[in-house]
């Protein structure tokens, strides 16, 4: 794998990964309390809305001039990068409660058990946790493998690196049974708001007529520079305000 397919790869792999945990929680909960089918059955409509906005955009966006495209494309990473970056800067100088699966996990279980009673057959809860939670956690990343494989011209490795991670949440998610609460979600959503910000740095900057020195390696220096502040922030944040008022 090339290093442009990598950076291609790499942030779609990891933001699905996060988005995934959090929606098999959900499932998990549901289908584990009421029904299995009906809960599968919502992520099975969710996917194929996914699949189709994903169509939809990706061959809207190929359209547009390229430079046009890529002032939106870079528009919307640095949306998406920022609002990660953010999360994950607070949540690392301890103002901000890391994302808890088990917690989580037991709301939705006391929500479905609260619930109208399971009928005998489709069970209408299950569906709509499912479908919901699915479609609004993968809604940021469907929109991620449109922006990236959009402006890398490889929609193919992008629907393919986000179909790896659902793979592999899926998986261990069946293996241990369990809500996967070991997944270091803020250290994945802190690299991906690195990458995400970075990328829509450079290809705003691209789409306004900007010329990088160096070219893509200027990718490296502007990564580096994210990070760097970011790290700043935290520590900034961290002596402002005591770690006992998290």
């Amino acid at each position: 794998m090339s290093g442009a397919e990598l950076g291609l790869a790499l942030p779609v792999f990891l933001a699905c990964t996060v988005e995934a945990v959090e929606a098999l929680t959900i499932v998990l909960a549901v289908g584990g309390t009421r029904s299995w089918s009906s809960a599968l059955s919502g992520v099975g409509v969710a996917c194929v809305v996914l699949a189709a906005i994903v169509a939809v955009l990706g061959t809207a966006l190929q359209a547009l001039p390229i430079d046009a495209l890529r002032i939106i494309i870079g528009a919307l990473l640095l949306l998406f990068g920022l609002q990660w970056l953010r999360k994950a800067v607070l949540r690392a100088a301890g103002l901000k409660a890391l994302h808890d699966e088990e917690s989580e996990y037991e709301r939705e279980t006391q929500a479905a058990l609260q619930a109208a009673g399971v009928p005998d057959g489709f069970d209408r809860y299950s569906f709509a946790v499912s479908f919901q939670g699915v479609l609004l956690e993968g809604l940021e990343v469907a929109l991620i493998v449109v922006t990236l494989g959009s402006e890398h011209g490889d929609m193919g490795l992008a629907v393919a690196a986000a179909a790896a991670a659902v793979l592999f949440v899926v998986a261990a998610g069946v293996a241990v049974r369990a809500p996967l609460a070991k997944v270091p979600e803020n250290t994945l959503k802190f690299a991906v708001g690195v990458m995400l910000t970075t990328y829509g740095l450079f290809w705003a900057g691209e789409g306004l007529g900007v010329s990088w020195p160096g070219g893509d390696a200027m990718l490296l220096v502007i990564a580096l520079a994210v990070l760097a502040a970011s790290l700043i922030t935290v520590r900034s944040l961290r002596q402002r305000t005591p770690r006992s008022a998290s």
